[in-house]
């Protein structure tokens, strides 16, 4: 593995699994793509130290990976959204921006297809917005014992091996990790998830209706209980009834001549990044990511933050 070529040949085929491994551990696109960049520098420095009697390839990256990630997180804060943060808000009252959050980020999906031929299985279902923005509420190696255990299967030997701790420490930073999941209520929305083409049909006729400026169509598209949120806004809204007076309030004051771009994000949830009209041109507004059920779209996170734009490689303008 002394070879430049041939330590990339070993380690390219892991990146798309350590980008959402990165992605999970910060809530952040962007940070996930420079940690993994910083993973294999320290790789490749390290090369010769590594030992494939004591551990295979993959774990060894994972500790490197996860070394980067707690050292990060020793400086950032956590990245929330507004419904994991502040109470519902009133559709009909001022929008209000949280200017002192940093808000968890959704992940494009073209970071996660890396073009690996060995095919690496990456579960996609807990990259959802609902889970990562769950994660948020644990400590940082309560976030990694959870993660490394529970989603990609590493024992608790191999846990403890990456975290650098002992099988005891990663056995309570688990239980832990548990009990503050379930405090958070997280939804299992993955489960009741419909097929992939039948939740972008949802997206499609939910497009046409905002085309429409259609308020009772998008209504119809929507469950009981459906929240939206719109980082950096600290305002969301929760039920089909507040989710409508404010697209009411939205197309009353920004019209219906808009431009849509299918996207797709946190591992096949359904979205599009929404242009508004511009002098003779489009601006884009925002992304916005769905969370569809068999009974309908749940939840609609709305992203305006050019950071976010940048992840997604999207035009910041179109032309009429």
């Amino acid at each position: 593995m002394t070879g430049e070529e041939g330590f990339e040949g070993l380690v390219e085929p892991f990146r798309g699994e350590l980008v959402a491994y990165c992605y999970r551990m910060l809530g952040s696109a962007h940070d996930a793509e420079d940690l993994v960049q910083e993973t294999y520098l320290r790789a490749w420095r390290s090369r010769e130290r590594y030992d494939e009697t004591r551990s295979s390839l993959r774990t060894w990256l994972y500790r490197i990976a996860t070394n980067v990630c707690l050292t990060a997180l020793e400086v950032r804060g956590r990245r929330p959204l507004p419904s994991g943060l502040v109470a519902a808000s009133d559709p009909r009252g001022p929008l209000v921006q949280g200017e002192h959050a940093t808000w968890l980020q959704p992940l494009p999906d073209s970071l996660l297809d890396t073009g690996d031929p060995a095919g690496t299985v990456i579960d996609r279902g807990s990259l959802r917005l609902a889970f990562a923005s769950a994660l948020q509420h644990l400590s940082a190696r309560q976030r990694g014992a959870l993660v490394l255990r529970e989603v990609l299967g590493f024992s608790a030997s191999e846990t403890a091996e990456i975290l650098g701790t002992t099988v005891v420490s990663v056995n309570s930073s688990l239980q832990r990790a548990r009990t503050r999941m379930k405090e958070a209520e997280v939804r299992q929305e993955r489960v009741s998830e419909p097929s992939t083409a039948e939740q972008r049909a949802w997206i499609e006729r939910y497009m046409k209706a905002f085309e429409l400026a259609d308020v009772e169509g998008l209504k119809r598209l929507l469950t009981e209980d459906v929240i939206m949120e719109m980082p950096p806004m600290v305002n969301w809204f929760a039920g089909r009834g507040n989710y409508g007076l404010f697209m009411e309030w939205i197309f009353a004051k920004s019209g219906r001549d808009w431009l849509f771009r299918e996207v797709t994000a946190n591992g096949g949830q359904p979205g599009f990044a929404l242009y508004e009209r511009l002098g003779d041109g489009y601006g884009l507004h925002t992304i916005q990511i769905f969370t569809v059920t068999g009974e309908g779209i749940a939840r609609n996170s709305v992203f305006q933050d050019p950071e976010v734009f940048a992840t997604f490689g999207l035009a910041a303008r179109l032309d009429g």
